[in-house]
């Protein structure tokens, strides 16, 4: 499984953040580039437990059914997945911003390996090891990347 610890997976996922441009057209979604990567940032922010989104209810109820499918296997995560309240980014934010900090957040989670990732449980999944959340920050980053063709 690919997973946002190896260190080369982490170093070609960067190369494609800093591909990415303001006018990069996005295939699905609403969010527009800067706030993609924003939106990425938030996701390893939780990752690393600085954020604690609360529990939903379709996850507690889905949650369990979903994850062999989303972590068995290389596929990419599907279009118009749900996402955390605390997640979604509603201003407008600038690109070269984002870009610093969601590389910065990518370093510091390679850098820190499993020992960076929280015990807090995911809001859809539930409690996650670290290599499934390695695994969940390498899906959700190329998800968003792949939005924009890049």
């Amino acid at each position: 499984m690919k997973n946002l610890f190896e260190t080369g997976l982490a170093n070609h996922v960067k190369q494609r953040v800093a591909g990415l441009r303001a006018e990069s057209e996005r295939q699905w979604g609403t969010m527009n580039p800067a706030q993609a990567l924003a939106h990425c940032s938030l996701g390893l922010q939780m990752a690393m437990g600085e954020i604690r989104p609360r529990r939903t209810l379709m996850g507690r109820l889905l949650g369990p059914a979903i994850k062999p499918k989303v972590f068995g296997n290389d596929e990419p995560l599907r279009r118009g997945s749900p996402t955390a309240d605390e997640l979604v980014i509603g201003t407008e934010r600038d690109l070269n911003e984002e870009r610093g900090r969601v590389t910065s957040l990518i370093d510091r989670f390679v850098s820190g390996g499993a020992s960076v990732c929280t015990t807090h449980p995911h809001p859809f999944f539930g409690r996650l090891t670290p290599a499934e959340w390695a695994t969940l920050m390498y899906k959700h980053l190329d998800h968003h990347l792949r939005q924009f063709g890049v």
